[in-house]
């Protein structure tokens, strides 16, 4: 049967990841731009430290998202080695497992039994990752996917404010850098919030309110070790 409602669960996992290394691309390597240029760097230094800032950052999101959803991965994995292990040897104390949890979600206890009953027929396993886990297909864990997701989209996010230092007057790259920067990071933040059924104005204030934060912070510190130089 054709669903009429459109849901936006199935995106979670992409969706992360992607607005995490986007906006990790920009605020990170804006920052690095703007704290170099703060301190008195010249054009092709800014440029060579952007560069260097992307493909450090590109590779540091796809490993730490990697691992980190790689320990995820794992723990379902040992979790559902568990389940099956249990289904094998007490089917019958899972099966009241899964009719409580049924009940408790407010089935009358005849028909929890029933329903518990027909899944644990039909996947067994499946029931109980869902109902008992909380894992599904929607959800599980993906480090590649996530990994590679991580690393292209911050790479993305990164070249943008490299286009802008490349494009700029040198005596404007301060400026233009941050008003740019601060420009993509609220697009980014609405496209976000708009993929994910969220208010988009909230979303893309947010994202524009540290990333604004981050790149005033960098470009103190830059200013401060320029002059003390």
């Amino acid at each position: 049967m054709r669903h009429l409602e459109r849901h936006r669960t199935h995106r979670v996992g992409w969706l992360r990841a992607a607005v995490l290394g986007a906006n990790d691309g920009i605020v990170s390597t804006a920052s690095l731009v703007l704290g170099v240029a703060a301190a008195g760097a010249d054009q092709p230094a800014i440029l060579v430290a952007g560069v260097a800032g992307l493909v450090a950052g590109a590779m540091s999101m796809a490993a730490g998202e990697y691992v980190s959803v790689s320990s995820q991965s794992d723990t379902e994995q040992a979790d559902l080695a568990r389940e099956r292990e249990e289904l094998a040897t007490d089917p019958e104390h899972e099966h009241a497992e899964l009719t409580t949890i049924y009940v408790q979600r407010g089935l009358e206890p005849a028909l929890a039994t029933q329903v518990a009953t027909q899944l644990m027929r039909h996947d067994a396993l499946g029931a109980h990752a869902r109902d008992e886990l909380g894992i599904s297909d929607t959800l599980a864990a993906r480090p590649v996917q996530a990994a590679l997701a991580s690393a292209a989209t911050f790479a993305m996010g990164a070249v943008l404010p490299l286009l802008v230092v490349l494009l700029a007057p040198a005596a404007t790259i301060l400026w233009a850098v941050a008003g740019s920067s601060l420009l993509f990071l609220a697009l980014l933040g609405a496209l976000a919030g708009r993929a994910g059924g969220a208010p988009m104005g909230m979303a893309a204030w947010r994202v524009t309110f540290w990333g604004a934060l981050a790149m005033a912070l960098t470009a103190g510190v830059g200013a401060l070790f320029g002059v003390a130089a």
